[in-house]
C-alpha cells in the first residue's frame, strides 16, 4: 500500500491544522459508512447525570466500545492480532492528516467525544508518554478545539503496542469546569513558572500543572514522572492518564496516577460485575458503560469504590506532594 492513499491532505507550515481537521471530520462523517452511522448514533447515545458531592458525572450508555472496554491486552492475545492503528491496516475509507513528524491524525470511527480523533504514530511503537509528552504538547496547540489524551499501556489503552493519543471537542469532560471552580479541594504551588495542582478531595487523585513555559512545563513532568516511577519500579511505565489541553499560548495538562487497570468488578459473574474499564475520558468525568445493564445499575458508591481500587492512596499521594514541595528548596 502507497502511505500517501492514506492522507487526506499533506499540510505545510503555513496550513491551520485545526482547519484541515474539521474538514477531515466532515468528509470522513460523510463518505465513511462506518463512521457516519456512529456518529449519527451518538446522537442517540444514552445518558445520565451522578452527583457526588458536588463532583459530577456523566453516565454514557455506548455499546461501540465493547471491543475498546473489554479489550484484551496480554502478549498473546496483541500478538494474535493485526494490530488496527498500522496504516496498512485502516479501513480502506479511512484517511488522515500527516502532523508533528510522524503521527496521523484519524477520524475515530467508535465515538465518545460528538468530535473524536486519534493521533497514531505511523510506526509500530509502543504506547509510551515519557519521550512524548512534548508532542502531547504540540498536539493540543494544534488543535486549540480539542482536549488531548493518553491512556498509559495498562490504563485503558486498547493498543498498547502501538504508540497513539486521542482527542476529544472541548467542553464535553467535567473535568474542564470542574477544574476552574475547585480550588477549596486544591493544594497549590509554584515550581519555576509552574503552577503545581494537587486534588486532594476529587475522588481520584490528580494533579495538574498549568504553564505558557513549554521547557519548565517538560521539566516538571519528567521530574513527578520519576517520583511516580519509584512507586512501580516493576513497570515500563508508571501507570496514569493524562488529559491536555491548550488555550491562547498556555497549557493545562491534568495527570491521574493510578496502581491498577481494571477494577474488581469487571471480572465479577452475573449480576455483580460491571464492564468498565476506566480510561482518561472516566477520570475526566465521563464513564463509559458498553452494556446497558450496567448503565442502568451503577451507582455513586460503584463510581467511589472503583476510583478507590485503581488510583494511587491517599499516603503515597501525600509523599508525592512532599516531594514536589522539596523542589522548591533546591
Amino acid at each position: 500500500m502507497n502511505l500517501d492513499e492514506k492522507f487526506f491532505y499533506i499540510p505545510d507550515a503555513t496550513d491551520n491544522i485545526s482547519f484541515l481537521t474539521e474538514h477531515l471530520f466532515k468528509q470522513q462523517t460523510t463518505l465513511w459508512q462506518l463512521a457516519a452511522a456512529n456518529y449519527k448514533g451518538l446522537g442517540k447515545t444514552l445518558v445520565r447525570q451522578l452527583n457526588i458531592d458536588g463532583i459530577h458525572f456523566i453516565i454514557q450508555f455506548n455499546p461501540e466500545r465493547m471491543r475498546s472496554s473489554s479489550a484484551k491486552i496480554d502478549a498473546k492475545s496483541i500478538s494474535e492480532r493485526k494490530c488496527f492503528l498500522c496504516p496498512q491496516n485502516l479501513p480502506y475509507e479511512q484517511q488522515g492528516i500527516p502532523v508533528c513528524g510522524n503521527f496521523l491524525i484519524l477520524v475515530n470511527p467508535f465515538p465518545i467525544f460528538p468530535k473524536h480523533l486519534t493521533i497514531s504514530n505511523m510506526r509500530h511503537i509502543s504506547q509510551s508518554i515519557a519521550e512524548n509528552i512534548e508532542t502531547m504538547l504540540d498536539l493540543s496547540t494544534l488543535l486549540p478545539d480539542y482536549i488531548v489524551f493518553y491512556n498509559g499501556p495498562k490504563c485503558g489503552a486498547s493498543a498498547p503496542d502501538h504508540l497513539h493519543f486521542q482527542a476529544g471537542n472541548k467542553g464535553f469532560l467535567p473535568v474542564e469546569n470542574e477544574f476552574a471552580e475547585m480550588n477549596n479541594r486544591l493544594q497549590i504551588m509554584k515550581y519555576k513558572s509552574v503552577e503545581i495542582s494537587f486534588a486532594v478531595d476529587y475522588l481520584r487523585k490528580m494533579i495538574t500543572l498549568q504553564s505558557d513555559n513549554k521547557n519548565d512545563l517538560l521539566d516538571i513532568f519528567e521530574k513527578l514522572y520519576e517520583m511516580l516511577s519509584t512507586l512501580q519500579p516493576h513497570e515500563a511505565e508508571p501507570m496514569l492518564n493524562i488529559i491536555c489541553y491548550a488555550d491562547k499560548n498556555s497549557w493545562t495538562v491534568h495527570i491521574f496516577p493510578r496502581i491498577k487497570h481494571r477494577p474488581a468488578q469487571f471480572f465479577e459473574q452475573g449480576e455483580n460485575q460491571l464492564l468498565i474499564s476506566p480510561a482518561s475520558v472516566d477520570f475526566g468525568g465521563v464513564f463509559i458503560t458498553p452494556r446497558i445493564e450496567d448503565f442502568e445499575k451503577i451507582t455513586e458508591n460503584d463510581i467511589i469504590n472503583i476510583f478507590n481500587q485503581i488510583t494511587i492512596g491517599k499516603t503515597e499521594f501525600e509523599n508525592i506532594i512532599y516531594k514536589t514541595h522539596k523542589l522548591k528548596e533546591h
